[in-house]
């Protein structure tokens, strides 16, 4: 049977915030014409981006749109808003950005609503400064932190000692999933260094097992992110298996499931990248046809672990979770 994208319609009647009020578009577009979208992100070929890419071509052909996909190799946000400028310029439709920095982007997406081309964010919102992106659509990261931090909380002895980690430093989403975490274990007294890993898990895990090897007091690591999280469960699996030693984080990987089934990880977070790259299409789509104004989209935090990774497997090999 051919997987159908599931609809989305009724995901933006509930579960929706009220975005910032924002200017209608100057002129509807003519419904018939296919309009242009791009999306703009860090680490553009990250594994992470596979779902949110598979999402935006679903919602592009069934809206008839023409989507482009591009970003900065690595964490670089002065390129990424000159590649904002860049699109304004090439006189895009509308853009969907991925707003890794709370104010980076504050001045050049003022730039682009101010010249007509609507913004969109994705995977990652601006929520600490003023900005104009007509909505978001991404997972609220700090409550995230939080609902990771009470799903292992029982697995941790009172003031324990963990590592966690980051694949890359300055990326708002990662410092607020981490300040989740950190807040949600306070009670019980956890404590931890922070390691930065990289976005390739087979080197990130070489990173986490010297950490481990320098301190033989921690039991635990806590990803904030898909190439750490997955990176620990591999350092454990190679290193350190039958030691005790778990990790818990956020995403979806084939890699990363298949760590969960085997013990290494004992939960990952899912944000449901499929529905970032879905949405933004659907939203700047309709906003430019017909001047509905976009809502915020909370992408979700579900808990995934052998309960239940039967059922998301599949789909994360076929590409939609």
């Amino acid at each position: 049977m051919r997987f159908r994208p599931p609809a989305y319609a009724a995901l933006l009647l509930a579960g929706c915030t009220a975005a910032p009020q924002a200017p209608a578009p100057a002129a509807a577009a003519d419904p018939g014409r296919p309009l242009r979208l791009v999306f703009i992100t860090c680490a553009v070929d990250a594994p992470f981006f596979g779902p949110v890419k598979q999402g935006m071509r679903d919602a592009a052909r069934m809206l008839g749109v023409a989507c482009d996909f591009t970003g900065t190799p690595g964490v670089d946000v002065k390129a990424q808003a000159e590649m904002v400028r860049k699109a304004v310029a090439d006189k895009v439709d509308g853009i969907a950005l991925n707003i890794i920095d709370p104010a980076a982007f504050d001045a050049v997406v003022t730039e682009a609503v101010g010249a007509g081309v609507p913004v969109v964010a994705f995977n990652v919102d601006d929520q600490s400064t003023p900005n104009a992106r007509l909505a978001a659509v991404c997972q609220r990261f700090p409550e995230a932190g939080r609902t990771l931090a009470r799903h292992v909380a029982p697995l941790l002895p009172p003031g324990s000692r963990i590592l966690f980690t980051q694949h890359d430093r300055g990326v708002s989403a990662l410092d607020e999933r981490l300040r989740g975490l950190q807040e949600g274990l306070k009670e019980r007294g956890v404590t931890g260094d922070v390691v930065v890993t990289g976005n390739v898990s087979a080197k990130g895990a070489e990173v986490i097992a010297e950490a481990l090897r320098q301190d033989p007091s921690i039991r635990a690591v806590l990803g904030t992110g898909q190439s750490d999280t997955e990176a620990a469960g591999l350092a454990i699996e190679k290193h350190f298996a039958g030691t005790g030693i778990w990790a818990a984080g956020f995403d979806l990987s084939p890699t990363t499931l298949r760590l969960v089934r085997a013990g290494c990880i004992r939960a990952t977070v899912d944000q449901q990248p499929y529905v970032q790259g879905f949405l933004p299409v659907v939203l700047l789509a309709n906003y430019l046809r017909y001047g509905l104004r976009p809502s915020n989209v909370d992408a979700g935090a579900a808990i995934i672990d052998r309960s239940n990774v039967d059922r998301v497997e599949d789909l994360t090999r076929r590409g939609y979770r």
